[in-house]
């Protein structure tokens, strides 16, 4: 799910989708208004799945969407090489998710884990 919301709104550390990607806001900087046109906002990103920097220029007052992040947590159930199969606490829905490679040796079964969904994309996160 994703909701618009104006660039002016925006603030470090939130969250923007650029490239129907969501991302991390990392750094805003506004340029001021000319003769001709509105204030530039140039907003630089990083991808919460897949570490990728992006960035675009944007009047303050154009419309962009915010993705919703949802941090959530899950039981291990069971972990076979670097993919770790884990029950959602809340819906109890099972899944099979990467395990991110600084995480490898923390995760085990029957313990707890956090991860963000968003997009219809998931990922193990550290607490």
């Amino acid at each position: 799910m994703k909701v618009q919301a104006e660039v002016r709104q925006l603030k470090e550390g939130g969250y923007i989708v650029i490239d129907d990607e969501p991302c991390e806001i990392v750094s805003i900087s506004v340029s001021k208004s000319g003769k001709h046109g509105a204030a530039k906002a140039r907003i630089e990103a990083i991808g919460l799945f897949d570490g990728q920097k992006r960035s675009i220029v944007q009047p303050v007052t154009a419309k962009v969407y915010v993705p919703i992040v949802e941090r959530k947590r899950a039981q291990v159930l069971s972990v076979v090489g670097n993919v770790a199969q884990l029950m959602d606490l809340e819906t109890y829905e099972t899944f099979e998710l990467q395990i991110p490679e600084e995480l490898k040796d923390k995760i085990e079964p029957g313990k707890e884990v956090v991860y963000i969904e968003s997009l219809g994309k998931r990922k193990i996160v550290e607490r």
